[in-house]
């Protein structure tokens, strides 16, 4: 082979591996954003189920005292995340901003009662687990009564549910094409090979030395197309967050790194095994079949 044949296959062999990290960066960059939406969703329904309060109506007649006991006899409560104290002052004053005026003195009392806001765990905001709840609420002599909107936590878990299906299913499709897409380029990467495989074992050298530099190059194909994916991911988480503050709440990064690992994992071991397998059609391939 002339300098300049040899040249020019250096070049497309260049070419073709460059185009296998960069099809792999984007399939895997695909994967783990979707990786990304499903924590997100993950923690957004945290956040929700954690913000559905319930509101414990305490009788007139109980001193302040005795509320902000039983207050913590509930915080005690296995169902219970947090809890918060509302005074017939506190709520009188929210009421009035919510209204933009002062009803006390339209009035000329307070007819608010006290009560304690309570923020059930994520897995206790269904509404079986809420029943359970109030019907140990309701037995202390000092509530009146508790308070809690039925439909919308109805609403929030089949919306909840039925968006955690879509995604997953999603995922599920998302990854077997990602496989297939990934699968492929190295197979048409290792195809513009197939004379040099051929060759080299027509002159004796083992299947198993044939093998091992191309294994050695598609790991780490894989390897470079998945860390080019997370920071494609990175960078688009902060601009994202710059984009929505708000997104900072479900931001959480040992989660991150988990789906930052699976990208990894997952470019290696598919870009692996592809490699194999494509390498080891074509060791077993007949000579004339090459050409086809």
């Amino acid at each position: 082979m002339s300098t300049h044949e040899e040249g020019s296959s250096r070049k497309k062999t260049k070419s073709v591996y460059v185009s296998t990290v960069i099809s792999i960066a984007l399939v895997l960059l695909m994967t783990g954003l979707l990786g990304l939406i499903l924590v997100h969703a993950k923690n957004l329904s945290k956040y929700v189920k954690e913000n559905i309060v319930l509101n414990i109506i305490v009788n007139d007649n109980v001193n302040e005292g005795d509320v902000l006991a039983m207050q913590k006899d509930i915080e005690k409560d296995p169902y219970v995340l947090r809890t918060e104290y509302i005074s017939k002052e506190l709520a009188a004053k929210n009421l009035k901003e919510d209204l933009g005026e002062d009803f006390v003195e339209y009035l000329g009392h307070n007819p608010l009662l006290p009560s304690i806001d309570v923020y059930l765990k994520e897995q206790y905001a269904n509404t079986d687990s809420i029943q359970t709840f109030i019907q140990k609420a309701s037995k202390n002599s000092r509530v009146k009564e508790v308070v809690f909107q039925e439909s919308l936590i109805d609403m929030v878990n089949k919306n909840i549910r039925i968006i955690g299906m879509v995604v997953l299913a999603f995922t599920v499709v998302l990854l077997i094409i990602a496989v297939a897409l990934i699968n492929n380029t190295i197979r048409l990467a290792i195809y513009s090979q197939r004379f040099l495989i051929k060759s080299m074992q027509l002159i004796g050298a083992t299947k198993n030395f044939i093998r091992k530099p191309y294994l050695f190059y598609g790991i780490f194909h894989g390897l470079l197309g998945a860390l080019i994916a997370i920071l494609l991911l990175i960078f688009t988480l902060q601009f994202a967050q710059k984009q929505i503050p708000d997104l900072v709440f479900l931001r959480d990064w040992y989660e991150f790194g988990a789906i930052f690992l699976i990208v990894v994992a997952l470019g290696i071991l598919i870009s692996g095994f592809s490699t194999y397998f494509a390498v080891t059609k074509y060791l077993k391939a007949k000579s004339h079949s090459l050409y086809r």
